[in-house]
């Protein structure tokens, strides 16, 4: 019980002027040119969607910040790239967690022990309040496992936008 309580009353202290604070505007514009840099040298479509909260009734039943990344990767139709390489990078600021939910192919080629690396570059710093760097230290790893698996000799076009969302 006090474990909910305790979730409970970070998502309720939590606003999206606690996300604006770890993400200003221009934090914002560095990891938007981070992914299109990155867009330019493989063929996935990266997207990060950065949530200050989710609503007390989500967290009363319990959705963790997974299945809402879940959520957001299927709503926002990440999986509808030709390729089947849509991956979304997910920050939950009150949760404190980074998910990474990729797509059918690009699930295939990168293990998930690859995904966690990235994952673990943002939250180590992000427990010093370091969220600028670390960000984008983790789409530079994110982009280079994706041109590793999957390279772009043509000159793709891009699918989905490249700036990123705060919910």
């Amino acid at each position: 019980m006090k474990k909910i309580m305790t979730r409970l009353y970070r998502h309720f202290i939590t606003t999206s002027r606690t996300a604006r604070k770890a993400f200003p505007a221009i934090t914002l514009m560095e990891i938007q040119a981070k992914i299109a840099e990155g867009e330019r040298t493989h063929r996935a479509e990266a997207r990060m969607i950065v949530e200050s909260s989710l609503n007390l009734r989500a967290v009363l039943n319990g959705v963790t910040s997974r299945q809402r990344a879940h959520e957001l990767f299927s709503h926002y139709r990440m999986w509808d790239t030709e390729e089947n390489i849509g991956v979304l990078l997910y920050v939950n600021i009150a949760d404190h967690k980074v998910e990474i939910i990729t797509d059918r192919a690009v699930g295939r080629a990168i293990p998930s022990a690859e995904w966690q690396a990235v994952c673990q570059t943002m939250t180590r710093e992000f427990a010093n309040g370091t969220f600028h760097d670390s960000t984008l230290a983790a789409l530079e790893k994110l982009n280079s496992l994706l041109t590793d698996h999957f390279p772009d000799a043509d000159g793709k076009r891009n699918e989905l936008s490249d700036r990123p969302l705060m919910l």
